[in-house]
């Protein structure tokens, strides 16, 4: 007789691996609903509403193209015998396909297609791998069934390693999934019904783990990181708003800085860093006034560090230097931004050395001059009172 068949010739297969029943005694049964039970580990908890049970008994009424694999009721009880009172005296526990027993339950179906097969029941490792698989790869679990179902595979695999390397994960993704189970009920019922997303609700879990967070712990967290959302979400609108209104007020040939304000500057000028404001913006011609090469810093006496701008270099107690721009001077601005009131930069009274040498580079020497008697005056009248 030939080795080859039908099958072999459609396929173009030469292989000869012959066709094995794998069933436990080759035979499919069909089973009394009174005569099955669901087993009692199956950490899934949600099943659909009672009209989605219906309608999945429905079509099981028509046609079961899925047979539920099960397990004698004494197979079943060497692994878990305190489980006896619970199922009753009935023939066979389901490994699979709880949800099937219900939807066939609810539409009043007699009985089950199911296939036998104790092999699933030789220890607890292999059942429990059995129940939790089907669900995991399929994604039929919510995260938070899932988060209990890899929970119990740790426990009967003796380690999150082991879970992660049988079904070939990461350890992180066992890790990630056992967190959920921290959160308090009320939080899990968030994560379930897409309130909490599963990044924030990790985090949270970990937090709760690590800290031992109550309940109310947990929500005030979540509180505080929803209103951190919301507050970054109308930031990022006002500054939407913000680039537009200034693109239609400087026709596009400026970048957006915002509305004016009050206090003068801009709202963005406000919120951001004082670093990141002492370069000139736009189109507007810029020169700087410092000598990059000259890497000196300028001298300073007792008492100025308090009145030092933001931004400004520290100063040390170097003595006199020559008559050069010291390094770390901020660049110079357009007239309207060295107007006082304007934001960005601050003038360095501080340092009288400093502010003369500024003077001198950028003004013209009669101006200076004019400077130099002006500050006479107002050092006459001022000193007028006391005399």
């Amino acid at each position: 007789m030939s080795s080859r068949n039908e099958f072999d010739d459609f396929l173009n297969d030469d292989e000869d691996t012959p066709f094995i029943d794998t069933r436990a005694d080759g035979r499919l049964y069909r089973v009394p609903l009174g005569r099955l039970s669901p087993n009692l580990v199956n950490p899934r908890t949600d099943f659909g509403t009672e009209d989605d049970l219906v309608d999945f008994g429905k079509s099981l009424a028509r046609r079961q193209n899925q047979p539920c694999p099960v397990v004698s009721r004494n197979a079943y009880l060497k692994l878990w015998p305190e489980h006896a009172d619970r199922i009753g005296s009935i023939d066979y526990v389901l490994v699979s396909g709880e949800r099937r027993f219900r939807a066939a339950s609810a539409v009043g179906l007699r009985g089950l297609d199911c296939v036998v097969n104790d092999n699933f029941a030789i220890d607890r490792k292999t059942f429990m791998e059995a129940v939790v698989s089907e669900n995991v790869d399929r994604q039929n679990f919510d995260a938070v069934e899932e988060a209990y179902a890899v929970q119990s595979l740790v426990k009967e695999f003796g380690s999150n390693r082991a879970v992660a390397q049988h079904f070939e994960r990461a350890d992180g993704w066992v890790t990630q999934r056992i967190l959920l189970t921290h959160l308090a009920t009320p939080m899990q019922d968030l994560v379930r019904k897409k309130g909490l997303p599963l990044e924030h609700a990790r985090t949270l879990g970990k937090l709760a783990r690590d800290h031992a967070w109550t309940e109310e712990e947990q929500a005030a967290w979540w509180q505080q990181k929803q209103q951190e959302r919301k507050d970054a979400a109308d930031q990022l609108k006002r500054d939407k708003k913000d680039r537009k209104t200034a693109g239609k007020a400087g026709g596009g040939a400026r970048p957006a800085t915002g509305p004016q304000t009050a206090g003068g500057g801009t709202e963005r000028q406000r919120t951001e860093p004082e670093t990141a404001r002492t370069k000139p913006t736009g189109t507007a011609p810029s020169f700087t006034a410092v000598k990059h090469e000259q890497k000196q810093t300028p001298p300073t006496t007792t008492g100025e560090t308090a009145d030092r701008g933001v931004g400004e270099p520290e100063e040390t107690s170097a003595g006199p230097e020559p008559m050069e721009q010291p390094d770390g001077l901020p660049e110079q601005r357009t007239p309207e931004a060295l107007a006082p009131e304007a934001e960005g930069w601050n003038f360095p009274y501080g340092s009288a050395e400093i502010c003369a040498r500024l003077l001198g580079n950028h003004m013209e020497r009669d101006k200076l001059e004019a400077l130099h008697k002006l500050v006479g005056e107002l050092l006459e009248k001022e000193s007028a009172p006391a005399s």
